[in-house]
């Protein structure tokens, strides 16, 4: 498989089912893409040791990055082989302090797709429901032609 032959679903799909490597950002932050579906992500999350700040709290960069990654990935499902993506603006809003060790789910969903724009929204969530962070991303698409 060579991913710049596949398209964004593809590619996200092959790497879910653990048929290519995902990329290293995936360990370090521990997620993992559960569904993936055209224009829609969830991927399993949990903010652990490597991830707190200095008062002892996971840092608010740890859903920053998971929320970058859902919404970018929803987008990425759109966009056909060869046409990458790059985010331009993403917008957080903490609801409340993640949880340290606790299991979490992550979803992003593309809003809208142009030539050249896609926007989309990510949250990260907890097994009953409950919103600890929010997010809208403008990503810019890059075609290579």
């Amino acid at each position: 498989m060579n991913p710049k032959e596949m398209s964004g679903l593809a590619l996200l799909e092959a790497m879910r089912d653990e048929k290519i490597p995902a990329p290293s950002i995936s360990e370090t932050m521990s997620m993992q893409p559960a569904v993936i579906e055209s224009g829609n992500v969830e991927f399993k999350v949990k903010a652990d040791d490597r991830h707190l700040n200095p008062l002892g709290g996971v840092h608010g960069g740890f859903a920053a990055t998971v929320l970058d990654t859902v919404t970018g990935c929803a987008i990425h499902t759109l966009l056909e082989a060869g046409v990458g993506y790059g985010t331009i603006d993403l917008n957080v809003k903490m609801c409340r302090p993640i949880p340290q060790n606790q299991p979490l789910k992550a979803v992003g969903k593309s809003i809208n797709l142009s030539k050249n724009l896609g926007i989309s929204e990510g949250q990260i969530l907890d097994e009953e429901g409950r919103l600890y962070a929010h997010a809208t991303a403008t990503c810019m698409i890059i075609r290579t032609e």
